[in-house]
């Protein structure tokens, strides 16, 4: 029996957490914004040709190796699992993933299991650490790597448009602004140009890039070039007003942070400050509150205390998240 408020309390924090983590995640605008283009897309998708995508398919394989198809065949979602690792811009893998997990969750456990606490709420707490902690890097070095490329992005679109005035082909323009550009932008535009190299169309390159990176704006910039070549007209100056709208679009998002920032830090605080005194009171008296993981009564009490921090949490993240 005493067994059931274990699990009870180790999956009501499950549950706080994963509430606490789908909330400051925020709105996707990627799905948005994907919602609202998908009838576009769909008509000027061009499919890869067969022949490049057997070689791509090659060259990926080639590279992979028996860690790697071990975390695949066991992790969940590997296919997506490879792609947010693709958005990094790190040299990760998913077997180093899989490492990464596995050996965060056996730490972890052992850590709690020595300072007292009952096995199977030891190895609980590991796994959800275990699973949150590479997840949660992984998506830190997705957004700063997405946010440097969307800061820079209407730079390489004026950097098109002038390339176009000149008399350059978009294609050959593209080029110059991988080259020209550092950083994540360039290394996408650099992409785009090889692929090309090796026999993808334009249209396709730019789409797989987009279906990488996930960004409206890079959406809004396919979608451009892809109308402009079926129906005609002055791409440049199509592409000029696109950059003044992501401009804007930026400026407005900048400002909507700074209004939501106080009420996220209060947001963060209260959500943090309970388990903050837990840990100090745990670290001057230990016996005290290992009350928690015995007493019953406590067991339900605290339980029910997350619950409601949760979705307190959850509330207050909604209140301060806005899709542009």
């Amino acid at each position: 029996m005493e067994l059931i408020p274990v699990l009870s309390l180790g999956v009501g924090a499950l549950i706080v957490l994963a509430l606490m983590a789908f909330a400051f995640s925020g709105p996707s605008a990627a799905r948005a914004s994907t919602r609202r283009l998908s009838a576009v897309r769909a008509r000027h998708n061009e499919s890869a040709n067969a022949l490049v995508d057997a070689q791509m398919r090659r060259i990926a394989a080639a590279r992979s190796n028996k860690m790697d198809a071990a975390a695949m065949r066991f992790l969940p979602r590997p296919a997506l699992l490879k792609k947010r690792l693709a958005m990094t811009g790190k040299p990760w893998t998913v077997g180093q993933y899989g490492m990464a997990t596995l050996g965060i969750v056996t730490v972890v456990t052992l850590l709690l299991a020595f300072a007292g606490l009952p096995i199977l709420l030891g190895l609980l707490v590991g796994v959800v650490i275990g699973a949150g902690l590479p997840h949660m890097a992984v998506g830190f070095f997705i957004k700063r790597r997405i946010a440097k490329f969307t800061a820079k992005f209407p730079d390489a679109i004026e950097l098109l448009v002038r390339g176009l005035r000149s008399g350059l082909p978009i294609t050959e323009t593209i080029g110059v602004v991988g080259a020209e550009l550092d950083g994540p932008v360039g290394v996408e535009f650099k992409a785009i140009t090889d692929k090309m190299k090796i026999g993808r169309t334009m249209d396709a390159a730019l789409q797989d890039t987009a279906d990488r990176l996930g960004t409206p704006e890079f959406q809004f910039f396919v979608i451009t070039c892809a109308i402009q070549r079926e129906t005609g007209g002055n791409l440049a100056e199509t592409l000029a007003n696109l950059a003044t709208v992501l401009r804007m679009r930026g400026q407005m998002k900048l400002k909507i942070k700074a209004m939501s920032s106080e009420s996220k830090a209060s947001a963060y605080i209260v959500g943090s400050l309970p388990f903050i005194v837990f840990g100090m009171i745990w670290m001057i008296n230990g016996s005290y509150m290992q009350n928690f993981f015995i007493d019953q009564r406590l067991m339900v009490a605290g339980g029910c205390g997350l619950l409601w921090m949760g979705l307190g949490a959850f509330i207050m993240a909604k209140m301060v998240n806005f899709e542009i």
